[in-house]
């Protein structure tokens, strides 16, 4: 049997022979025993967990779905020596052939196994006779639910794909006969789905009569149902997917258009209609700050991942029993490993690998606090792309690139540190900046360790130089791990804290594997973001004025047409991406929406900018060079790079399936 086939065949059998450890051991044989099974209220409430085990693992973003945070522009990765499938992808090095045996290769397979779990489910349900009806009503709509999420992960990955239906996938279908459907009918699937499953989902799980908040928060409610909804027709609505020229005169075997040949701006209207749906609950609210102080406002903001279901979250990974070894879906204990430096130096170390980095562009971002301004408005380009040492400034955002601050009192969650000489780039920026961010030479936030991030940054002699004789004699205070330039450590100047509560030990791995939260998939500020852009592409300029300024409100910021009043429908346009890249940085969101909006091609593209901090001293250190990185190869887009490719394997038994745009 071929590939394809083997796939299909095999989820079938997997409905019945699933053993997850003890999670759902059963090895069912026949069909009566797979109604026996169903019958049954605890193994239908295995069933049903099973379905979870399929989320994409977008806080992870090492790798896997995640992974886009890597290949996007926001950040900068350094394990060189052991890249990841999409550090590869950054700079050019994939293909349809090499996807296959890597983490790229099984979203495919993956969500197709989980679309056909949740069909089974919802054709089978009608055995279940030991729960109540309301019960079984709120397992159908949220299998639908889930089904229209995993055509949405491959929609987002791949574009439009194979959609099934209201059925099982055909096991014994011919290779020969597949194609993808067209961008519409997935869109007009996965939003009946919703539509369908809507009056039968919860507000909360806890208005189900055999669900509770203390053990089934995470399950899918209403919100979730209609964010997805939202998320899902803003894309439609989106030029990828609106009138790409790429794919103009591409028909499938069916000769359909498999993209909307020309664009429809009818779309944003409902997009705009599905985002006021999500609000129209009055479920959620933004995380308010509980004063005015700027700490506030930066308190506010880092809510939404360190207290757990705040008001904020919509859907979100949590707890996973079927995983012993790493339960927590949401948790990024392993992700702040890789993003946070390293210092041995003391008896108080932190101890990570700074691999992961914000880049010097995700620095940029963030608008300047007074003004409310974005402070860079692009950059120059040379051969390879941006030249981030070379940004353009906006005068009026009172941002200053150069000079000094003297005896700085840095603004959040270092009330305890001394002041110090800061670069002038660093003063006067959002909230956000100081919440998601630690600059050279800023203070690590953690009164106990008291280091600032320059000490993580010198090599090893340098620090033995400047060390007393005494503290030399003392194997606890002397380096044992300093940064060489051979390593895989990541130095571009800015240390990614947006996951590291203040004051937080991170002596031992320890420490990492007992950092716990929900990782937020659906929040309500990307429900504004999607209103604000709906409705600025209508031309409703105040309104969408009104939806972006409850996200910059929320830390302080001034109202965008303060900050602005020269707007107008493009530079809003430009406004709400560049609020949503600071408000989103690394939430695996920035990559989607540069594809989504046809940008990434003209943003992408650049050297490998950091500071300078193989400098000799903390002030050349704030130049941005392009020859400190520890990577590879610049970054790279192309035409062929908007959607991943269908894997050769795939396409060896799909002969006729069409492939992506440059493959």
């Amino acid at each position: 049997m071929q590939t394809f086939s083997k796939i299909l065949a095999a989820v079938a059998a997997l409905a019945l022979t699933v053993s997850c450890d003890s999670f759902f051991d059963v090895n069912l044989q026949d069909q009566a025993d797979f109604e026996g099974l169903l019958s049954k209220r605890s193994s239908v409430r295995k069933y049903v967990s099973n379905l979870y085990t399929y989320l994409p693992r977008d806080e992870h973003v090492d790798k896997y779905e995640g992974g886009v945070v890597l290949r996007s522009d926001e950040a900068l990765f350094g394990a060189s020596q052991h890249p990841s499938v999409m550090y590869k992808v950054r700079w050019g090095d994939y293909g349809s052939a090499t996807v296959n045996g890597d983490e790229n290769s099984t979203i495919w397979n993956r969500y197709y196994q989980a679309i056909n779990q949740c069909t089974i489910l919802i054709e089978n349900l009608h055995l279940d006779k030991e729960d109540p009806a309301d019960y079984i009503a709120y397992m159908r709509a949220e299998a639908r639910t889930l089904r229209a999420f995993y055509y949405f992960c491959l929609f987002r990955h791949y574009g439009p794909v194979i959609v099934w239906g209201d059925k099982m996938a055909d096991a014994n279908v011919e290779g020969s006969t597949l194609d993808r459907n067209t961008v519409q009918e997935n869109v007009d699937f996965m939003v009946s789905q919703i539509d369908l499953a809507v009056p039968d989902l919860p507000l909360t799980v806890a208005e189900v009569s055999t669900l509770s908040e203390r053990t089934d928060r995470g399950r899918v409610t209403r919100g979730m149902a209609l964010a997805l909804k939202s998320r899902i027709l803003l894309y439609a609505a989106s030029p990828m997917f609106n009138g790409c020229d790429l794919y103009k005169g591409v028909k499938n075997l069916a000769g359909k258009d498999i993209f909307p040949q020309e664009a429809d701006p009818s779309k944003w209207e409902a997009a705009e209609k599905a985002a006021r749906e999500v609000l129209a609950l009055e479920q959620y609210e933004l995380v308010q700050p509980k004063g005015t102080s700027f700490q506030d406002y930066a308190d506010a903001y880092s809510s939404v991942f360190f207290e757990n279901w705040n008001s904020e979250i919509i859907w979100g990974w949590w707890f996973r029993t079927w995983a012993p070894t790493d339960p927590y879906a949401g948790s990024v204990g392993g992700l702040l490993a890789a993003s946070v430096p390293m210092n041995l130096y003391g008896s108080s170390p932190l101890y990570g690998w700074q691999l992961i980095t914000p880049s010097l562009k995700q620095v940029d971002c963030y608008p300047m606090f007074s003004t409310g301004r974005y402070p860079v408005t692009g950059y120059e380009r040379d051969g390879k792309g941006l030249n981030y040492s070379r940004p353009q400034v906006d005068a009026k955002s009172g941002y200053v690139m150069d000079g000094w601050e003297e005896n700085y009192k840095q603004p959040v969650d270092a009330s305890w540190a001394p002041a110090f000489k800061a670069h002038k780039s660093t003063v006067g920026r959002d909230p956000r900046y100081y919440a998601s961010l630690v600059p050279n030479g800023f203070w690590w936030p953690n009164k106990d360790l008291k280091v600032r991030v320059t000490d993580f940054q010198k090599p090893a002699k340098e620090v033995l130089d400047a060390m007393s004789a005494a503290d030399k004699a003392d194997p606890e205070k002397v380096p044992t791990n300093a940064w060489q330039p051979a390593g895989n450590i990541n130095r571009v100047g800015y240390t990614w804290r947006r996951w590291y509560k203040a004051n937080t030990p991170l002596n031992t791995t320890a420490d990492y594997a007992n950092i716990r939260m929900v990782y937020p998939e659906f929040r309500l500020a990307e429900i504004y973001y999607n209103l604000a852009e709906a409705c600025n592409e209508q031309g409703k300029l105040s309104e969408a004025c009104e939806a972006l300024n409850k996200v910059r409100n929320r830390v302080g910021l001034n109202n965008i047409e303060v900050a602005y009043p020269e707007l107008d429908q493009a530079l809003m346009r430009w406004c709400i991406r560049q609020d949503k890249m600071a408000e989103f940085g690394m939430e695996a969101q920035r990559h989607y929406d540069a594809i989504r909006t046809l940008t990434a091609k003209a943003e992408y593209p650049c050297d490998n900018w950091t500071l300078h901090l193989k400098a000799d001293n903390y002030e050349d250190s704030w130049q941005r060079v392009n020859t400190d990185y520890n990577g590879e190869y610049p970054a790279v887009f192309t035409d062929r790079d908007y959607l991943f490719p269908m894997s050769a394997e795939l396409m060896a038994e799909m002969v006729n399936y069409t492939q992506n745009y440059g493959f």
